[in-house]
């Protein structure tokens, strides 16, 4: 394995892309960081967050939010689930509602392809891309679940271009891992 992944360019493309990750996800925290020291104090703005929306409300926003595109950044939610009464029934409510809305985008991906227009422009214009996401497919699941990256747009793709759904299902939990280890970090700046 260590031999293929040698010659095909999976180290070098692993590589980048954390380089790419790294920074961000530094960024992140530095930027709560010093918002929560010197704009706005994150703790008063969830506590108005958990006291003005339901829960049901909160959940049902998050699950769309991580089914259609992952617009809204999960570490929100994440820092939303402290303020809770029960943090870790939440966080573990948050860490299920991403994944399977992961997986319902899988179906989403797959059922696009029926669309001929994107049909065609994946197969012409996407061919050289979708050898390589093909190849290493589960990087893409892998990343998208452990990454600051949309993970409802990595199981789309992962449905455009047929990637197994078993291991989708398999990559995807790593999803879990994530949400333990944001919720590590948020946990310790927000009180």
């Amino acid at each position: 394995m260590h031999n293929y992944y040698a010659r095909t360019g999976f180290y070098k493309f692993v590589g980048n892309n954390l380089k790419k990750a790294i920074l961000p996800i530094i960024g992140v925290v530095l930027v709560i960081f010093l918002f929560n020291k010197y704009v706005y104090n994150i703790n008063d703005g969830l506590h108005h967050f958990t006291e003005t929306f339901s829960r049901l409300g909160i959940l049902i926003t998050f699950f769309i939010s991580e089914t259609v595109l992952g617009l809204i950044p999960p570490e929100i939610f994440i820092a939303w689930s402290k303020k809770t009464d029960q943090p870790i029934l939440n966080l573990a409510l948050l860490a299920t509602l991403s994944y399977s809305g992961g997986l319902i985008s899988y179906f989403l991906g797959k059922t696009a392809l029926k669309i001929k227009a994107i049909k065609e422009y994946l197969e012409v214009k996407m061919e050289k891309n979708l050898k390589n996401t093909r190849k290493w497919g589960g990087i893409l699941i892998l990343a998208g679940a452990l990454l600051p990256l949309p993970f409802s747009i990595a199981c789309l793709a992962a449905g455009m271009i047929k990637y197994p759904f078993k291991s989708v299902v398999l990559f995807g939990l790593f999803r879990f891992g994530r949400f333990a280890i944001y919720a590590w970090a948020i946990f310790s700046v927000v009180s």
